[in-house]
């Protein structure tokens, strides 16, 4: 959500914002409902103080003042009522279109469409070079009987597979090596809630806008039969439940920053992509992530060292599994509504001769401290809105991918990476 005292005072820069997104808003015409609203407000409190003043008066009058001030009293609150309803109904649509509005992207932010426009900023490691004819992950995985998506198709509809025998502990070493990496970094690790409620979502900002995404959970109506929501959803990613964790709270000074780290699974139904990506585990409904999430203090210079550092604590994760990646700037039309800085990880993958995302490292200002209403105690004993930050340190089975891949071998076996062989119990090698 953004400052509305900002908005009111440079309306261009959020209308600039909304072209660059790509967000359909007219802050034109949001303001003039602000000044309609407003208006109403102040109308109304003017009508219940002079109802509530001349309700404490009418029992010392008699006869016809009497008389005529309970008949003024009737029409005033008529009209007081019609003015609550108008007001009714204006706030409702005033409310929707504020959770519309953009946070402003940074100056160091790329113009651009989507994705095709983000621009490469620095890359690391080596392109792997065969000498041998590669395999893709999936020809992988199924000769290793560690990847069965047909039988997961069956059990749960298209983009859904099976991790079996190794393939089911390479992802769990992979994650638990994430996790312990953070740990050591400080970073408290939450095993959170896959089901979240409207409000944590929409605090988030990922609603309004993207319910389509979304899997909302029913229950069954006894007469009928039909499916009603009972308020749920499940998440898409940790960053729903770990940064709404402190929502509707005033954090000290000197709690800040808070460094968490989610591990869950997560869901995404992918509404909108027929056709793209529908091989592999690229583009799948069900995956585990680990998400850093992050609180620190309203202060753009904080916020940026503390981009950083999450950033770097991805590309170490890469290192260490001996990937070569690249960063990019996301450009403004690849952005979320809220964001007003991104990068994306982009890991090599060879059967797809190029990179492919498999992290995201995001800033949002106050954007969603705004929505769940997280404040600390600044220096000066004002209450502040904390800054919020989040970065994907690893996802799979997207990131089984360059793995499997890169580190085939010519017999159909995967070496496994050296940092991952504890968590293996020493294993070095995948194998028929």
């Amino acid at each position: 959500m953004i400052d509305l005292t900002d908005l009111r005072a440079r309306p261009e820069a959020y209308q600039d914002a909304a072209k660059k997104k790509r967000i359909a808003v007219d802050v034109g015409s949001f303001l003039k409902l602000d000044e309609t609203r407003r208006g109403l407000i102040l109308a109304i409190d003017e009508m219940r103080a002079k109802k509530n003043a001349v309700s404490k008066a009418v029992p010392t009058m008699k006869g016809t003042e009497k008389e005529k001030t309970i008949a003024q009293m009737k029409k005033l609150g008529d009209e007081l009522k019609a003015k609550e309803e108008e007001l009714q109904t204006i706030e409702v649509k005033f409310q929707h279109t504020l959770l519309l509005l953009p946070g402003i992207p940074l100056d160091r932010v790329p113009v651009g469409k989507d994705d095709s426009e983000n621009v490469e900023i620095r890359t690391h490691g080596k392109i792997p070079k065969f000498a041998f004819e590669i395999q893709s992950h999936m020809t992988i995985g199924t000769n290793l009987d560690i990847i069965d998506v047909p039988r997961g198709v069956k059990i749960a509809g298209s983009r859904s597979y099976f991790l079996k025998g190794d393939g089911a502990r390479l992802e769990l070493a992979v994650l638990l090596f994430t996790l312990d990496h953070l740990a050591k970094k400080g970073f408290t690790p939450f095993i959170p809630p896959v089901l979240a409620n409207y409000d944590a979502l929409m605090g988030t900002s990922y609603f309004p806008g993207g319910e389509e995404q979304a899997y909302a959970i029913g229950v069954q109506k006894e007469k009928d039969g039909a499916l009603e929501s009972d308020g749920l959803f499940l998440i898409g990613t940790s960053e729903v439940s770990v940064a709404s964790y402190h929502s509707g709270e005033t954090l000290a000074l000197e709690e800040l920053p808070k460094r968490y780290c989610g591990i869950s699974n997560c869901f995404r139904r992918e509404a909108g992509t027929y056709g793209k990506d529908t091989q592999g585990l690229y583009r799948i409904h069900q995956f585990q992530k680990v998400e850093q999430v992050v609180l620190c203090e309203n202060d753009p210079k904080v916020s940026a060292a503390m981009h950083a550092e999450i950033l770097q604590n991805a590309e170490e994760v890469l290192q260490a599994l001996e990937l070569p990646y690249r960063v990019v700037d996301v450009c403004t039309g690849d952005m979320g509504r809220g964001q007003v800085y991104k990068n994306d990880i982009e890991t090599w993958m060879p059967s797809r001769n190029s990179y492919g995302e498999t992290h995201s490292c995001s800033t949002f200002y106050d954007f969603q401290s705004r929505r769940l209403n997280m404040k600390y105690v600044a220096r000066d004993g004002s209450k502040k809105f904390v800054h919020t930050l989040n970065n994907t340190c690893i996802a799979s089975p997207r990131i089984l991918i360059p793995i499997l891949e890169i580190y085939q071998n010519k017999d159909g076996s995967v070496t496994i990476p050296e940092v991952l062989r504890p968590y293996m119990g020493g294993k070095k090698i995948i194998e028929k």
